[in-house]
């Protein structure tokens, strides 16, 4: 495991293109694996209409599917967390401010 320094003025690239991770998850994982969410679901032991919604964008990234992703797909938790970070940081970007 390598660790990483964390930047208090840390931020992404803006020109990479926004995915979500459920977006990230079905098109990056899943598709070429040929796998469903329901093959998934039995895999990580994540519920199935939970991955649904998932990869949908109806539900966020948890710490604990992000582990039980990381496990199953050789990745990180922390890659899964930051791409929710990021997504979620920028669909608030986008999002017409109440206190202005």
């Amino acid at each position: 495991m390598s660790l990483i320094h964390i930047d208090p003025l840390m931020d992404f690239d803006p020109s990479m293109l926004l995915r979500s991770p459920g977006e990230v998850l079905l098109l990056d994982y899943m598709l070429p694996a040929t796998l469903n969410h329901q093959q998934l679901a039995r895999r990580t032991g994540i519920r199935a209409p939970h991955l649904r919604e998932f990869i949908t964008d109806a539900r966020p990234m948890t710490p604990r599917q992000a582990m039980r992703l990381a496990l199953v797909l050789d990745t990180s938790a922390l890659y899964w967390l930051v791409l929710q970070a990021r997504y979620d940081l920028a669909r608030e970007a986008q999002r017409p401010s109440v206190d202005r």
